[in-house]
C-alpha cells in the first residue's frame, strides 16, 4: 500500500474516532442538560415560594403603617436668610477669595485691578478709557490716545526733525540724531518719496545731504524731487547733494570696498543725512542667512560710525506687512516705520496708514494715522484715526 493510502487510512480513522468523541460529549451534554433542568426547576420552585412569603409580610406591613398613620399639622418652614452666605466660603466661613486682602494672591486684588486699568492700551490709549473717533468708514476727529505732543521734552540727546508734516508731532522731541532709521512698506506705500523728503528737510536747514539708490537712475530721482517742489538738481549744483546710482551686480563684487570707502567719503563731503533705497537690494545679494545677516550689519555699522542719520528703505514681506523682506533691518534699525495699506470691506476706498513700530531712546505715539502722498509729499493725519 503506497504512502498516500496510508495516509487516507489513517485520516479516516480519525475521523471515526473523532465521530464516537463527539458521540460520547453529545451524551455527557444531554445528561449535564437534564441535570441542570432539574436543577432549575427545583431553585424556581424554592423562588415561588420566597416570593408568596415576602409578599404576604409586604402587605402586612403596608397595613400596620396605614393603622398607626396619624400625624399632628406642622407650620411650613421658612427659608433661613442666611442659608448662602456659606456658598464658597473657607473653613472658619471666610470667602476663599477675599477681593480686598491687597496681598497679591488674589486676582481682584485692588493693587491688580489698578496696574491693568492703567496697563498701556495696544491701540494707543490708556485702559479704562475708549478712543472717541469718527463715523465708520472714515477718519475720526480725534487721536489723542493718551500721548501728548505738546509735552516737554529734556534730553541730552541731540535730535532731529523728520521733515513729515504729523509725524513729527508723533515723535516727542524728535528722532535722535545718528540714528539708522527703516522705512517698511510694499510697493507704492510712498517709501522713495519718504526717503527724499527727509532730505530735503536738512537740504532746506543747509545740511548736506548724500542719496544711494540701486533701483532708479540719478536723473529719474531729481525729476520725482522736482514733481515735489524740491530743486534737488540745484542743490547738487550747490555741492551739497550727491546723488550715487549703484548697479547692484557691480556692489555685490565691491561690496567690501564700498563699505570700508563709504565712511570716509561721508566725512569728507560733511554729510548730515543719507538714504539708502533700497535696503532690499542688498540684501538679495546673499543666498546664506548668515551671510545676508552679517553683510547687512557690518555695511548699516559703518554708516553710523561715519556720524551720519541714515535712512534705508525697505520692502515689506509678502506674509506680514509689519516686517521687512529678510526680517533683518527692524532689528538692526533704531527706529522702524511702517506704511501700509488699509482696505476696508467694502473696497470702496484703498487708504494708506502709517505705524511707529520703535524709536530708541524717544517717546513717541503708537497710533496707526492715515496718510496721503500729495503734490508737496507724504502728509501724515496725526488727528484722525483709521476705521
Amino acid at each position: 500500500m503506497s504512502d498516500d493510502e496510508d495516509w487516507f487510512e489513517r485520516a479516516l480513522g480519525e475521523s471515526d474516532t473523532d465521530a464516537e468523541s463527539d458521540t460520547d460529549a453529545e451524551s455527557d451534554t444531554d445528561a449535564e442538560s437534564d441535570t441542570d433542568a432539574e436543577s432549575d426547576t427545583d431553585a424556581e420552585s424554592d423562588t415561588d415560594a420566597e416570593s408568596d412569603t415576602d409578599a404576604e409580610s409586604d402587605t402586612d406591613a403596608e397595613s400596620d403603617t396605614d393603622a398607626e398613620a396619624t400625624f399632628p399639622e406642622s407650620e411650613p418652614s421658612t427659608p433661613d436668610e442666611n442659608a448662602f452666605e456659606d456658598l464658597g466660603s473657607g473653613v472658619d466661613g471666610e470667602p476663599d477669595i477675599d477681593p480686598d486682602d491687597g496681598d497679591g494672591d488674589s486676582p481682584f486684588d485692588e493693587d491688580f485691578a489698578s496696574a491693568f486699568q492703567n496697563a498701556p492700551d495696544p491701540e494707543g490709549g490708556s485702559g479704562g478709557e475708549a478712543d472717541e473717533g469718527g463715523p465708520p468708514g472714515g477718519f475720526g476727529d480725534e487721536g489723542g490716545g493718551g500721548f501728548d505732543a505738546d509735552a516737554e521734552f529734556e534730553s541730552s540727546i541731540e535730535r532731529i526733525k523728520l521733515g513729515i508734516e504729523g509725524l513729527d508731532e508723533m515723535v516727542l522731541g524728535g528722532v535722535p540724531k545718528r540714528s539708522l532709521i527703516s522705512i517698511i512698506g510694499s510697493a507704492g506705500t510712498g517709501k522713495t518719496t519718504f526717503g527724499l523728503q527727509f532730505l530735503n528737510r536738512a537740504l532746506i536747514d543747509g545740511k548736506r545731504s548724500v542719496y544711494i539708490t540701486l533701483e532708479e537712475s540719478t536723473e529719474r530721482i531729481y525729476d520725482t524731487a522736482e514733481e515735489k517742489g524740491w530743486p534737488f538738481a540745484e542743490y547738487a549744483e550747490e555741492g551739497r547733494l550727491a546723488v550715487v546710482h549703484l548697479d547692484p551686480v557691480e556692489m555685490a563684487n565691491s561690496l567690501t570696498s564700498i563699505r570700508s570707502d563709504l565712511p570716509e567719503l561721508i566725512e569728507a563731503f560733511d554729510a548730515d543725512r543719507l538714504v539708502l533705497d533700497s535696503v532690499s537690494l542688498l540684501e538679495m545679494m546673499y543666498d546664506h542667512p548668515s551671510d545676508r545677516r552679517s553683510e547687512v550689519y557690518r555695511f548699516t555699522r559703518s554708516l553710523k560710525e561715519a556720524g551720519v542719520t541714515t535712512l534705508v528703505t525697505s520692502e515689506a514681506s509678502s506674509d506680514n506687512p509689519y516686517g521687512s523682506r529678510y526680517g533683518i533691518i527692524e532689528y538692526l534699525a533704531d527706529a522702524v516705520f511702517v506704511l501700509q495699506y488699509v482696505r476696508p470691506s467694502d473696497f470702496q476706498e484703498t487708504r494708506l496708514a502709517l505705524e511707529i513700530q520703535k524709536i530708541r531712546d524717544a517717546n513717541h505715539s503708537r497710533e496707526t494715522k492715515p496718510y496721503e502722498i500729495t503734490n508737496e509729499g507724504l502728509s501724515v493725519y496725526r488727528q484722525a484715526n483709521i476705521f
